[in-house]
């Protein structure tokens, strides 16, 4: 029993990242706030936030959630000050593990084995399934912006399961409407799945020109979210933020429960550990700079847009664009377009980045044994671990042709919260079993900040509907039989085979 909390040494941890096939150290602070930036700001913001504000239900007109209205401003400081509490973990581990793994590095190196399968098995939720909603946000952006020039059917742009589950009569209805192959509906999101597979070609071309894309997009989503602010501001009826919480903190809370999903990028930051210059000081600004950031814009896009239209109007069943959607409800078209726009290129940015993310916490597992040997194999001209950026992209391709991003987003934020407790509650483990060994940056008011933030993640996980947990529950016995059928056999901890990632 003892072996499965074995513990992974932070020298060896270390040594990895210095291997000569190691991934390649390319990126800045700089580079690392613009990552932060592309992942934190995309479909939470663009997309998840008119849900929060709105509430949602069901195809049968069930509640799932009630909405926050106009105090979805407190959803955003609520998940700010979670967040912040997370982040500072993730630094201090970050700067001591500079290793591309992330949480699941740092839950090797201080709760053991098979912690750190959990939660890399956890993580999957995180980057390739939450990068699925992401996808069919994107798509339906792309549908607001292309709307008077592509005209695809809409059962070319609307997946199997966004019908199935739709409250809105139109939507639902198109599993009668559209053509049908021996029964079954044809209903796929072709947007969706191919600007996936665009974003999969891009990462096989290398680390510093996916570093260079991302910084052009980054530049135009915050232009973008500057005009919407600017033009939104001039279009705020007081009236609108009437009641200011229709539904109290319930509303609150379950609010941000589903807006979490704006803020799940920041620890993708850690997965770049290993390609980050001089990670011990790069790595800390990058996390917490891009957070603090993001929480601003968070805050100020809630108010401007909860007083642009009325909250009920943000229904995501309803328009599934809502800051596109608030600027044409106020006559603002033009507007409207380049913010459909910025939107675009803001939700290409996530896409790229948590694409970027899922393939190295593969490449991690596999050095480790924990996955097969091909899970850890990088190309030999660009260092991009090939084989699994392929494999990711494939898989939520096809996910986000059929796929529903409401559902999506509740198991992507159950599973992100599940991976920032277990981080807050590795640093306070590894305080007591190494404390000497040298903090680059060092949590403050370790105990409560610690404490604190583990136990915000659960608060805030409470707020998510019990399909959520269940699904989640599904995910992690599927995982554990993976496990103990391949992972602890051939552990090289254990001593299995060594994995140093062969080159190709």
């Amino acid at each position: 029993m003892t072996s499965l909390f074995a513990r992974k040494p932070i020298a060896e941890l270390v040594a990895e990242g210095d291997h000569p096939n190691a991934l390649k150290r390319e990126l800045g602070a700089g580079d690392l706030i613009m990552l932060a930036i592309g992942a934190v700001i995309g479909a939470g913001i663009f997309g998840a936030i008119g849900t929060a504000a709105a509430g949602q239900t069901d195809a049968a007109g069930h509640v799932i959630r009630s909405g926050a209205g106009p105090a979805l401003v407190f959803s955003f400081l609520l998940l700010g000050g979670a967040c912040a509490l997370a982040a500072l973990c993730y630094a201090e581990l970050a700067s001591m593990i500079p290793q591309a793994g992330s949480a699941y590095a740092y839950a090797y190196a201080t709760l053991g084995e098979i912690v750190a399968w959990i939660i890399g098995w956890d993580l999957i939720l995180e980057y390739a399934v939450g990068n699925v909603a992401v996808a069919i946000s994107w798509g339906d952006y792309f549908k607001t912006l292309t709307g008077g020039l592509l005209h695809l059917p809409v059962w070319l742009t609307t997946g199997y399961r966004t019908a199935l589950l739709s409250s809105d009569a139109n939507v639902h209805g198109l599993l009668t409407t559209a053509p049908h192959v021996a029964g079954i509906p044809i209903l796929v999101n072709l947007p969706a799945f191919a600007i996936v597979a665009f974003i999969t070609w891009l990462l096989l071309r290398g680390v510093r020109e996916s570093a260079r894309a991302n910084n052009i997009m980054v530049v135009v989503k915050l232009l973008a979210l500057a005009l919407f602010i600017a033009a939104g501001l001039t279009k705020i009826n007081p009236v609108n933020y009437t009641p200011f919480a229709p539904n109290g903190f319930a509303g609150i809370h379950h609010g941000a429960a589903i807006v979490f999903f704006a803020y799940i990028g920041f620890d993708a930051i850690s997965t770049a550990a290993e390609e980050t210059k001089n990670p011990q000081r790069n790595l800390p600004i990058g996390i917490l700079g891009g957070l603090a950031i993001c929480t601003v814009i968070y805050v100020i896009v809630g108010a401007v847009l909860t007083g642009m239209v009325n909250y009920k109007e943000l229904d995501p069943s309803l328009h599934a664009d809502p800051l596109a959607y608030a600027l044409q409800r106020t006559g603002m078209q033009s507007a409207s377009w380049l913010v459909a726009l910025g939107a675009v290129f803001s939700m290409t940015a996530v896409l790229l980045v948590f694409q970027y993310g899922q393939p190295r916490i593969f490449y991690a597992m596999g050095r480790d044994g924990l996955l097969p040997r091909w899970a850890s194999r990088l190309h030999r001209r660009t260092r991009v671990p090939y084989t699994t950026t392929l494999l990711t992209g494939v898989f939520v391709a096809l996910w986000s042709l059929i796929g529903d991003a409401g559902e999506t987003y509740d198991l992507t934020n159950i599973g992100t919260l599940f991976a920032f407790a277990i981080v807050c509650v590795g640093v306070l483990v590894l305080r007591y079993t190494q404390p000497e060994r040298p903090r680059p940056f060092r949590v403050p008011f370790v105990w409560p900040v610690c404490v604190g933030g583990a136990a915000a993640c659960v608060f805030v996980m409470r707020g998510l509907p019990q399909q959520a947990w269940e699904r989640f529950a599904i995910w992690l016995a599927i995982g554990l039989v993976l496990y103990f059928a391949y992972g602890y056999r051939n552990s090289t901890l254990r001593g299995g085979p060594s994995r140093e990632g062969p080159s190709v």
